[in-house]
């Protein structure tokens, strides 16, 4: 393999285990703030037994949120010098914002909240609650900010070949950010609702499911085949995250497909070739039809072997909102990349083999077509079994089929799929370019992927921190599956904290560490 196909495999893989953790995590966190500000505000237990039960999960996927994010910051320097170097001065105020402002502020008060039990008033408690789920948000805006310049760059000036920020406030509302922010925060709640649901959903099945095998047994006089007051409640408590969790996937699903629209309408504008290689859309159409489903070798930029089964008029609609305008293809769209961008790399020797190659503007087509679909079909599943859990489990119901339970803990992975297909595309329909050109502006802000990679690291110690990075984050992988799966199984006991013993003085130390 080349240099620079291990080096975008490395990130990848990287930044998609990463992300795996993010949107959980930013849900999950302001879903706990809402639980225990109903506990607050109510006084119910079964509020606060909520509060510490999803509180530990979004706890242990925190902790492996910030292990696996760190090497994000070393592969810059690592297997992406050139690239550093480059953008660094516009990256680095964004960045720094994300560290101090938000980060520092996340894990200031997350602290105070995980140590902050029985010795916070509730008050500044649940303040410190929302300080630090409200921070998660604020981080995830900045590093939007960054990878939206990257899409489309704005609010610099080229200076001896390097872009210089000229203004921060234009990188900040840059308009790629702004469309991608509320569509990223509506992916996390889905992701979050849907956790809630499978788990709850899981949890309620188990529960109906030990019932009816304790009633199907002989009973006697010496036998108390009645179920504690507690399994009531508990069930209560599990069918309610259920129902929170399918409430908030179908707003944010909704909140998806409207933020979608707008996004995708942004796309076409910015970086036509990607939305032309989203549809495998070859040839320019008006009005154009949107693909359903292709086969045959849509690797092929012609597409003369390329069948498709589409909608007529709705990619012109989807691209331009109207049902009758022209969409230019990707054999249309390649000699006016030429012309604008040139038709070779630069001769530059530190490029080694790409110094002087052909620029191939068509991304990888199999990739971006199939990965936009597969964004869209997972959204949708989702977005159905949130709507679906929603009317089997009305009036405190849940179905009694065997396999419900196993079909709701399988469903957590949809919204999961559904945003990593959603990276894959956003970022190779971009190719061949790291940092995107924007069409409407003559500053000639633009890096070839080629360009970007370190020159100094030989294509064998490059496949070696793929290995080891690869294979540590399988260990963590399994490390974070295993926690899940052991605290989501001890439920609510293995969270709360033991009653306090009125003779014992020292009852209630650690009594944080629920």
């Amino acid at each position: 393999m080349e240099l620079l196909d291990i080096a975008r495999w490395q990130f990848g893989i990287t930044t998609v285990y990463h992300f795996l953790m993010v949107p959980l995590t930013i849900g999950l966190a302001i879903l706990v703030a809402g639980m225990q500000t109903a506990w607050y505000r109510t006084g119910n237990t079964r509020y606060l037994k909520m509060t510490k039960f999803w509180g530990k999960l979004m706890l242990v996927n925190f902790a492996m949120g910030v292990v696996t994010g760190i090497v994000q910051e070393f592969q810059f320097g690592m297997a992406w010098s050139q690239y550093s170097r480059f953008v660094g001065d516009v990256f680095g105020a964004p960045l720094a914002m994300e560290g101090i402002v938000a980060f520092f502020v996340e894990s200031t008060f997350l602290g105070l909240w995980i140590f902050g039990w029985e010795r916070l008033s509730k008050g500044v408690h649940l303040a410190c609650a929302w300080a630090f789920s409200l921070a998660t948000v604020a981080s995830a805006y900045f590093i939007l900010a960054a990878n939206s310049w990257m899409q489309h760059p704005v609010g610099v000036e080229m200076v001896d070949g390097k872009p210089q920020l000229t203004s921060i406030w234009a990188v900040l509302t840059n308009s790629t950010v702004l469309a991608a922010f509320p569509h990223t925060v509506f992916g996390c709640f889905a992701v979050a609702g849907t956790f809630l649901m499978g788990i709850g959903g899981w949890k309620v099945w188990k529960k109906d499911r030990q019932r009816r095998a304790t009633e199907s047994e002989p009973k006697s006089m010496a036998d108390s085949a009645s179920r504690p007051a507690g399994d009531d409640e508990d069930r209560k408590l599990w069918h309610k995250s259920m129902r929170l969790g399918a409430w908030v996937g179908v707003v944010a699903f909704a909140g998806l497909a409207i933020s979608g629209d707008f996004q995708g309408k942004l796309m076409f504008q910015q970086q036509p070739m990607k939305m032309a290689s989203a549809e495998a859309l070859c040839h320019t159409e008006q009005p154009a039809s949107f693909s359903i489903f292709a086969y045959g070798d849509v690797s092929q930029p012609d597409c003369e072997s390329v069948k498709s089964f589409t909608v007529p008029y709705v990619l012109s609609y989807l691209a331009n909102g109207d049902f009758t305008s022209e969409v230019e293809g990707v054999q249309e769209l390649v000699p006016e990349y030429q012309q604008k961008y040139g038709t070779h790399l630069p001769d530059d020797p530190r490029l080694g083999e790409f110094a002087g190659a052909p620029i191939k503007y068509t991304p990888n087509l199999p990739a971006t077509y199939w990965g936009f679909r597969f964004m869209i079909g997972f959204g949708a599943v989702a977005a159905a079994s949130a709507a679906a859990v929603l009317w089997f489990t009305r009036g405190g119901r849940f179905p009694e089929g065997r396999w419900w339970g196993p079909v709701a803990i399988a469903n957590i992975a949809t919204p999961f799929l559904g945003n990593i297909f959603g990276w894959v595309f956003t970022e190779l329909g971009r190719q061949p370019f790291v940092v995107a050109p924007n069409p409407s502006s003559d500053d000639k802000v633009w890096m070839f992927t080629a360009q970007a990679v370190s020159p100094g690291v030989s294509p064998g110690e490059m496949l070696t921190s793929l290995i080891a990075l690869t294979s540590v984050y399988a260990v963590l992988a399994v490390v974070e599956i295993f926690l899940m799966v052991r605290f989501a199984r001890g439920g609510v006991e293995a969270v709360m904290p033991p009653e306090p013993d009125e003779d014992d003085e020292d009852s209630d130390v650690l009594s944080f560490a629920y």
